[in-house]
């Protein structure tokens, strides 16, 4: 059950907590192949699982980006913004990639909450993001994410 905020005082007695992780999420050849669409990198590593079963990962991998774009989708899945304008992902600081990600591998995403800030009424929130691929230790990626949440007064 995800988290349910609706201003910057709820949002702020989870500051330096852990506010848990996503479902799982299984990463496909077809999603794979529509994110090589969409972004124009049909590099065989992604979008040959012939030519890729022979290379260095013995499969084909999901682009380091696909993983990425994940987060908006999973971030959901943890918080519930509510009496919101909108939500801005502002920025990412200290993004690694830690480790490829196999076609039809799980993964999953873990949230802190690392930072809040009071902008003149906008709640500026940092968030220590880890992807996860579910049987192994080492992360995905690790990042803190910038949002800014614009609530109704």
């Amino acid at each position: 059950m995800p988290i349910t905020i609706s201003s910057f005082n709820d949002f702020n007695q989870y500051l330096g907590q852990d506010l848990g992780e996503s479902k799982l999420h299984r990463v496909t050849q077809e999603q794979i192949n529509l994110f090589s669409d969409a972004t124009l990198d049909h590099q065989w590593i992604h979008t040959d699982p012939e030519r890729s079963a022979s290379g260095p990962f013995g499969t084909t991998i999901a682009h380091g980006y696909l993983t990425l774009s994940m987060v908006p989708y999973m971030w959901g899945q943890i918080l519930v913004a509510e009496n919101l304008k909108m939500m801005v992902n502002y920025g990412i600081d200290k993004l690694k990639f830690g480790q490829p990600v196999p076609v039809n591998s799980d993964l999953l995403l873990k949230a802190k909450l690392e930072g809040l800030t009071n902008l003149r009424g906008i709640t500026k929130a940092e968030v220590g993001a880890r992807m996860e691929l579910v049987g192994n230790p080492k992360p995905v990626f690790t990042a803190t994410l910038i949002l800014l949440y614009h609530f109704n007064d």
